[in-house]
């Protein structure tokens, strides 16, 4: 299954997510595009955007604040490291894993309220642990990386 836009094809076999994304345009501020964690972000997005699509109306809010959920994930990771200082890159880190705790509620109680599937729930949670486990993981990264001095601020090298 082909999904959303010509500029990203992702094409969905076997549950594994293929990407064709055009990465010819670099320059040190989009280099986010090479984190793991990011790219996992934008792919829990796509996922929940998949299984939350069939919502009925009548919560279409709430379906639409767990998708910005999902979303803010990958959106703050890519503004933290836009900004180029690893305090506020380390801030908007904790953002993103708050993004990503109120992503985790917004499921459960999806769950728990039968408005998803027990499948539906795994394939998101699944995700969803591996993405926060990875965030974790770059916040102790960079944190050490404070206590050790070895960052660049600026955006020369």
């Amino acid at each position: 299954m082909k999904v959303w836009n010509d500029a990203i094809l992702e094409d969905w076999k076997g549950g594994i997510l293929e990407r064709n994304i055009n990465m010819e345009r670099k320059n040190v501020n989009r280099g986010f595009k090479k984190l793991r964690v990011w790219n996992n972000a934008i792919d829990l997005y796509i996922l929940t955007c998949q299984i939350l699509a069939g919502a009925p109306f009548e919560l279409k809010r709430t379906v639409a604040n767990c998708i910005d959920c999902a979303q803010s994930i990958s959106r703050n990771i890519a503004e933290g490291y836009s900004r180029k200082g690893i305090k506020e890159y380390l801030r908007f880190l904790y953002i993103a894993l708050g993004s990503s705790g109120e992503y985790h509620s917004c499921i459960i109680c999806f769950y728990r309220a039968d408005q998803i599937s027990k499948e539906q729930f795994e394939k998101l949670d699944k995700l969803h642990y591996q993405i926060e486990n990875e965030l974790i993981q770059l916040i102790k990264s960079v944190q050490n990386r404070i206590k050790d001095t070895s960052w660049n601020d600026g955006l020369l090298d």
